[in-house]
């Protein structure tokens, strides 16, 4: 690879003659050194370019547009498996202990080294996840999985204009199909269970769902499909449909409306953190401020939270309330499923490892609680601004729904065309 830029830079010389004479006459050594100089220059710009890709941390300008939506689909589900031994566990020190202290780096089954089960405070001790292996997917991943076959099934490359709404007369039953099947070995949450309670007595599209803020983010398969802001909206609220809570539907609208900057308008994070922000309700905007305040706190040398062992809990408890509704303590909102807690702790984790997509999901599985919800948009976010290649070879290879996901994804109209398959990266 050196050597190949190698000789890009010395291609370069005779356009530097042709534009800029070499200073010959003035001594005859001089040549030789521009022209070592640029060998040099062009070699070194090499080892820092080769070196940056092999380390899985891509510039920028090297990630291209299919890149972008491969790594949010795929951030997605890493994130989500990545959470699937502790998710909700609610005690950050139980998960330490267990996993002898040292950061969770691979997939593993429900409860894994914790007896087969994690406190979930709100429902009890016990296996949330029981049909489900080491690499396979929460209920929050798993309804991603859901609707990217959708997607690969509604949408097709002859179909490339991405204008065709998702439509619930052809969601619901694949949908109801799917959560019936032997595919869902995991949780069944509330919501789901009363919207096929709602459907199969057949109430109208506008009656369906509950009034659950919980974040519910389902759509990263549509930003293979649809090119514009306000139809990545519109796809991730219908895809919702289990959820009427102003608050959850405008937590996901947001996570949309930020992955939309990143993918199609190359937006920086922090802008377009905030950028997202400034066509919603004040609600939102003060969950995005409590998320970049929270990771300015945090990483602020001369306050005392950055110097706690469990810096990360405490950020991620102090964001929201606690709910005394758990049935051994309350609820810690701030690392629970409703959005008041989900969003600005994502934020936070985005924020504090802006640079590094497997530090964000290792951090962010060792706080526990509903550390899936959040991982989802903490996956999507970072996987859209590094690209697919930032995610670690290992999980790739262990994820077990890698193979038909990356088929899924790559028959969908905006990556049919994308040259080689994320799963031989």
């Amino acid at each position: 690879k050196l050597q190949f830029l190698y000789l890009i830079g010395t291609a370069a010389l005779p356009w530097q003659r042709a534009t800029a004479p070499l200073p010959r006459e003035r001594s005859g050594g001089a040549a030789v050194r521009m022209r070592s100089h640029s060998m040099i220059g062009a070699a070194l710009l090499c080892a820092c370019t080769v070196g940056a890709a092999e380390a899985g941390e891509p510039s920028a300008d090297a990630v291209s547009k299919e890149d972008r939506i491969r790594g949010l689909i795929f951030g997605v589900l890493v994130g989500d498996a990545l959470c699937l031994g502790s998710h909700y566990e609610y005690d950050a020190k139980a998960i330490k202990a267990a996993y002898g202290g040292k950061m969770i780096d691979k997939f593993l089954k429900p409860g894994d080294k914790m007896g087969g089960t994690t406190h979930g405070v709100g429902w009890g001790r016990r296996n949330y996840h029981p049909g489900q292996k080491a690499g396979d997917q929460t209920d929050y991943g798993e309804y991603n999985v859901l609707m990217l076959e959708y997607l690969a099934t509604a949408h097709t490359p002859a179909d490339p204009s991405g204008d065709r709404a998702v439509e619930l007369e052809t969601l619901l039953p694949f949908w109801r199909d799917y959560v019936n099947s032997k595919k869902w070995g995991c949780w069944k949450c509330t919501q789901t269970k009363a919207t096929l309670d709602q459907v199969a007595k057949g109430h109208s599209h506008r009656q369906l769902g509950g009034n659950s803020n919980a974040m519910a983010f389902r759509s990263a398969g549509a930003f293979g499909v649809y090119r514009t802001e306000e139809a990545l909206v519109e796809a991730t609220k219908t895809m919702m449909f289990t959820h009427r809570s102003k608050e959850a539907l405008d937590g996901g609208e947001y996570v949309a409306r930020v992955l939309f900057r990143i993918v199609h308008q190359g937006m920086p994070l922090r802008e377009a953190l905030e950028d997202a922000a400034k066509p919603m309700s004040a609600w939102i905007k003060q969950q995005v401020k409590k998320g970049i305040d929270k990771f300015l706190e945090a990483t602020d040398k001369s306050k005392p939270l950055g110097r706690e062992e469990y810096v990360d809990d405490l950020a991620v408890t102090s964001m929201a309330r606690l709910w005394d509704v758990g049935k051994t303590e309350p609820i810690r909102v701030g690392k629970a499923s409703p959005t008041e807690g989900v969003l600005p702790s994502s934020i936070y984790f985005v924020l504090k490892h802006q640079d590094d997509l497997k530090a964000a999901l290792q951090a962010n599985a060792m706080v526990g609680g509903d550390n899936a919800s959040r991982s989802i948009v903490i996956g999507a976010i970072l996987g859209a601004v590094h690209g697919v290649d930032a995610i670690p070879k290992p999980w790739r290879k262990t994820l077990r729904a890698w193979k038909k996901c990356d088929e899924w994804a790559s028959s969908l109209p905006l990556l049919s065309g994308a040259g080689q398959p994320a799963s031989e990266l």
